[in-house]
């Protein structure tokens, strides 16, 4: 069998981190890695079953894969594969699905790869390790992820993720702090810290750890220049992280807070364990100990049962926060959750326009946040030098430099003279 392999990702960080640690084995293994967009021999497609929309699209990318090159093998991994795998295989064109669990091991499955189409996907729920796959490089990137956490204990009524990645599990300390050595060690400026649930770091271990005491160990041994916190619950922000982000001189200020709704009837149906109360009172504290910090959130539009009054009653809670941005989904239904069963069902037409809403808001907060800076320094990473020199500042804004010499993977003091389509524009001062 030829060697050139393609791989297209969807979904999560965590899912672009374990397709980089494929990239690298098959790399070490004499493959060569081509853009999913030209001819292969293999086609590896590592899936996200989040939304049915996602499920689709992986789909319809396994069924782009197998128009391109007919004679190509297709392998199918990720979460879509963890919870259908027989059902993936009936799609022409696909001879191998792989857990999650599995994939660390591509190599040594398309060694054995045959004519014969065949699933290889243990139980995830008996999955108990939480070691991290080796990633020594992130290609095309300025930033890395790393991943020290995988799966979820939680059981949202909308979530499939819990049955396609399993029990919380975490990398233990030691390793952590050595991938983030290891990514500084290549010339990395940022390391982002991800996970499925990532507030559950170390509570598995023996002895038990947290998120907190990994960022402290790694700011205590300055392994990198900039730390940057993936998504965190708002019942796992203590006031003993608040008071560390205060003072730290790498972690990023910058946390994404999932919400979900701005409703507690339907925070309550949706089995978050929280109330609009609790949530308000973290993002206000956080924002009071780091006046700058660039808070996001992600909500649902349209949850089971959602009325107007609940949702407009959202809509104030949402407006009347310090927020910077919002990843807004419409609600899907998921087989195999609580919610899918759930009645009644918003009217679709309904969600869209509920969802409609909640973006036309996100790009209010948005605009109104990045628009404190404008005349203010920033510190910004530059990732590219294409259409201009682009980069992201440590409270996570993308800014053009428009004059000055800087170079890729630098991190330079900028300062923020305006914006243009919705990006802040400046200058080395």
């Amino acid at each position: 069998m030829n060697k050139r392999i393609a791989i297209t990702t969807l979904g999560c960080k965590i899912n672009q981190f374990e397709s980089a640690a494929m990239t690298q084995a098959l790399e070490q293994e004499g493959y060569s890695m081509v853009p999913f967009s030209e001819t292969a021999d293999v086609y590896v497609v590592n899936s996200c079953t989040v939304t049915a929309k996602t499920d689709a699209e992986s789909r319809r990318l396994i069924r782009r894969a197998a128009r391109m090159n007919p004679q190509a093998r297709i392998v199918v991994t990720g979460c879509y594969a963890q919870m259908a795998g027989e059902k993936l295989l009936e799609l022409p064109g696909v001879n191998l699905i792989l857990g999650n669990s599995e994939k660390k091991d591509i190599v040594g499955f398309l060694k054995g790869i045959g004519d014969q189409p065949k699933a290889v996907v243990t139980d995830i729920s008996k999955e108990r390790s939480g070691e991290s796959v080796p990633l020594e490089s992130f290609a095309e990137h300025t930033r890395a992820f790393l991943q020290v956490q995988n799966g979820c204990d939680a059981r949202c009524a909308y979530c499939i993720v819990p049955y396609a990645r399993g029990a919380s599990r975490s990398v233990a300390p030691e390793v952590a702090l050595d991938g983030i050595a290891a990514f500084a060690a290549k010339g990395f400026k940022e390391v982002v810290l991800t996970g499925i649930h990532l507030g559950a770091y170390g509570l598995d271990l023996a002895p038990a750890t947290d998120l907190l005491a990994l960022l402290a160990a790694a700011e205590e041994r300055a392994l990198v220049a900039r730390l940057r916190i993936g998504s965190v619950e708002p019942t796992e922000v203590p006031r003993e992280m608040i008071d560390f982000m205060a003072r730290s001189g790498i972690v990023c200020p910058h946390l994404h807070l999932p919400l979900q709704s701005g409703s507690d009837g339907v925070l309550s149906r949706m089995n978050r364990g929280y109330t609009t109360d609790l949530f308000r009172s973290v993002v206000e504290a956080l924002v009071k100990a780091v006046p700058d910090i660039c808070i996001g959130s992600d909500v649902i539009a349209g949850f089971p049962g959602e009325t107007d009054e609940e949702f407009a009653q959202a809509l104030r809670f949402i407006e009347s926060l310090p927020l910077a941005y919002l990843h807004v989904f419409p609600f899907s239904q998921r087989p195999g959750t609580p919610a899918a069963a759930m009645t009644p069902q918003v009217n679709p037409k309904v969600v869209k326009e509920r969802a409609e809403a909640l973006r036309v808001l996100s790009e209010r907060k948005k605009s109104d946040y990045a628009g404190r800076f404008v005349g203010r320094e920033l510190k910004v990473l530059v990732q590219n030098e294409e259409g201009g020199r682009k980069g992201l500042s440590r409270n996570y804004l993308s800014v053009l430099v428009e004059s000055g010499e800087v170079t890729v993977n630098s991190e330079v003091t900028v300062l923020i003279t305006g914006s243009k389509g919705g990006e802040l524009v400046g200058r080395l001062p």
